[in-house]
């Protein structure tokens, strides 16, 4: 199962057929594994990666680190469930560090993240600060290079 995780990680549009070929097991061994992995709840989704200055998006991304107070009886549970139903959030987790929670969030803009920051999460019951990084430009994503980028050919003697 490992294996066959690790290739719809790489890439989930592989047919069955290809997977078999690639573990070297039947098709219908695969296609069993996989209804078992999406039934057990393993496998929550599928994705795609995008570059997004070749979709010509005008979107920023940001990564947001959030200190707050842990609740009695659901310590950071609630509030991660909170911030989870935002539809600009993308992904939440749980930190170890300085701060507690790491946000991912896509905006159309610097003032629609600064936004979401000051007047929904920060406003949060618990919330005791924050912290912003904008993503400036991604290189690699789950895995996968999103930029080809040419050689630098300075210093090169010929």
């Amino acid at each position: 199962m490992k294996e066959l995780l690790q290739l719809l990680k790489q890439n989930a549009r592989l047919s069955n057929a290809e997977l078999a070929a690639m573990l070297g097991r039947d098709e219908a061994t695969v296609t069993k594994q996989i209804k078992e992995l999406e039934e057990s709840g393993v496998i929550r989704g599928y994705s795609v990666i995008v570059d997004e200055e070749l979709a010509d998006r005008d979107e920023v991304s940001a990564y947001i680190e959030l200190k707050i107070t842990p609740q009695p009886d659901c310590g950071f549970d609630e509030i991660a469930r909170i911030i989870s139903g935002f539809e600009e959030v993308e992904s939440v987790t749980l930190m170890s560090g300085g701060y507690d929670l790491g946000i991912t969030l896509t905006g159309s803009g610097l003032r629609d993240i600064a936004g979401f920051v000051s007047q929904r999460l920060a406003t949060l019951s618990g919330v005791l600060s924050t912290r912003t990084h904008f993503v400036l430009k991604r290189y690699k994503e789950k895995g996968i290079l999103i930029q080809d980028e040419p050689g630098d050919e300075r210093g090169v003697y010929l």
